[in-house]
């Protein structure tokens, strides 16, 4: 059942199981509103909704223990066979059964544009204007299902009046820009697009509840916002956007300047400033997170790479008996000549400087790659 098409994820699986277990948690599984407005945004079809709506209130019981009862007919005795999912069991079921839960994926392109896109495939090039007009779809998506509501909330025919603000204003107090609502591309230049990209990161959050108002046709009302699974939805659909549009940049997911536009790194190291993010050492973790944002933010400079480096040397500097201890004698001496001989920490006329800016990046990654060895050393030691 739950891997048939009808049961297809349109949210991340792990968003889905917790917004889930955030309706059970609050003890809202069997309120049709808040179940309904959690399963048509889940989902790709309206399969679920359909057989929630159809469940019985309670599984029916296989066994006729009434002596007095009438004898069940066929229809009866085969419907306690195959007991329904009852209402109150439905989201329950659905997280236990998570794992067969298929998420929805881009089909694969049909021929024509398959041999198309093998042609050009060594030609291609950042696509900046699709990728404005796409996001101006998304943001119209997240409008539409309540995910601005808190920020630019409408009036109701039957009230309360006065609170729509001015969306353009609310913009402007953010990026210092008139005019941007309605959101018009073909007048962004590129800095504006990527600061809404960043701006509606902040702004979006998820509707736990939803009601119908048909006077007048007013349409849907929110409530019981939710901001965190809306930031990762949101970070989730705006990355696949740049990543199809062949942008090389990602909304963070984590660190200081998460949700920021930051340059793409590969798996590996992407998997290394996970695990280095999650530092034990509080004060090192901020040292770590502080020179993450300076050194893969979009407008990154040498001096802020160079920054970047200085605040990590600082944090191995701490843990230089350490490395003493546990590296081959001389070697940690070689972590910090690298700092001190190449005019990173320091400035004066003994020091190199005439090197390939590139050279930073080597010794960041060093770096990192070092307090992520030195984390687990600290860890073994504390066993």
């Amino acid at each position: 059942m739950f891997g048939a098409p009808d049961y297809e994820l349109a949210w991340p699986r792990d968003l889905f199981v917790a917004e889930a277990s955030a309706l059970i948690a609050s003890g809202h599984a069997t309120d049709e509103d808040r179940v309904g407005c959690l399963l048509a945004e889940a989902f790709t079809s309206s399969g679920p909704w359909d057989d929630f709506t159809a469940a019985p209130s309670r599984t029916r019981s296989a066994t006729f223990d009434d002596p007095w009862a009438e004898p069940p007919g066929a229809a009866e005795i085969e419907a306690t066979r195959t007991p329904s999912v009852a209402k109150d069991e439905f989201l329950a079921t659905l997280i236990k059964n998570a794992d067969t839960l298929r998420e929805a994926s881009t089909p694969r392109p049909y021929w024509p544009e398959r041999l198309a896109a093998r042609a050009v495939a060594h030609q291609l090039e950042p696509d900046l204007n699709a990728a404005k007009r796409r996001f101006v779809q998304l943001i119209n998506q997240f409008s539409r299902d309540g995910y601005l509501e808190r920020v630019f909330p409408r009036e109701c025919v039957d009230g309360p009046f006065d609170v729509a603000v001015d969306e353009s204003a609310r913009l402007q107090e953010h990026l210092g820009v008139s005019n941007l609502w309605p959101l018009r591309p073909a007048e962004w230049d590129d800095d504006i697009f990527y600061g809404l990209v960043e701006v509606f990161h902040d702004l979006v959050a998820r509707p736990r509840n939803r009601h119908y108002h048909s006077w007048n046709q007013c349409g849907w009302h929110y409530s019981s916002y939710a901001i965190a699974p809306a930031r990762a939805l949101y970070r989730r659909r705006v990355n696949k956007l740049l990543e199809v549009a062949a942008i090389e940049l990602r909304l963070a997911e984590e660190g200081e300047d998460a949700g920021r536009l930051v340059h793409v790194i590969d798996d590996d190291r992407r998997a290394l400033v996970e695990q280095v993010l999650r530092s034990p050492d509080p004060k090192a973790g901020n040292q770590v997170q502080h020179a993450m944002a300076l050194f893969r933010g979009r407008t990154s400079t040498v001096q802020d790479k160079r920054s970047a480096v200085v605040a990590l040397a600082h944090v191995l500097e701490s843990r230089r008996a350490l490395l003493k201890t546990e590296l081959l004698r001389g070697d940690e001496g070689a972590l910090f000549h690298i700092a001190n001989g190449f005019a990173i920490r320091h400035e004066s006329e003994s020091q190199k400087a005439d090197y390939d800016p590139v050279f930073l990046d080597w010794v960041f990654w060093w770096y990192l790659a070092t307090i992520e060895l030195s984390d687990r050393l600290l860890a073994r030691a504390n066993q």
